[in-house]
């Protein structure tokens, strides 16, 4: 079975950084794009940025230029560095991932569990 484990949270300052990281493992054949979402209190849960396995990344407008997502194909692993970050990205941040389990399967997404980012001073 697969599983995604998000690192890297925790309580930063106002401008401040942090890089979050999530890692896939299990049975696994192949993975496709690989995403990051985050949910605040009392808030749905909103796309922060994609990463496809071809094409362009893309970002919510909340953080572009603060933002950027990367991933390591060799690790299965996805990233998401935060600059200059704010009280308003204070959320619970999670990782997921459309892949692959053998070669007779469709791509689905699978989700991690999520890491807690506070921002406040």
């Amino acid at each position: 079975q697969v599983q995604l484990v998000e690192s890297g949270g925790g309580l930063v300052q106002p401008g401040g950084s942090l890089r979050l990281s999530c890692a896939a493992s299990g049975s696994i054949f192949s993975v496709n794009a690989m995403a990051w979402y985050r949910q605040a209190p009392g808030k749905q849960r909103d796309l922060v940025a994609t990463i496809p396995s071809g094409g362009s990344t893309n970002y919510a407008d909340s953080v572009k230029g603060r933002f950027t997502i990367s991933r390591d194909n060799a690790k299965n692993t996805v990233y998401l560095q935060m600059n200059s970050l704010k009280p308003e990205d204070t959320a619970d941040y999670y990782c997921t991932a459309a892949l692959q389990q053998s070669p007779r399967d469709a791509l689905r997404w699978y989700w991690g569990q999520g890491t807690q980012v506070t921002v406040s001073s």
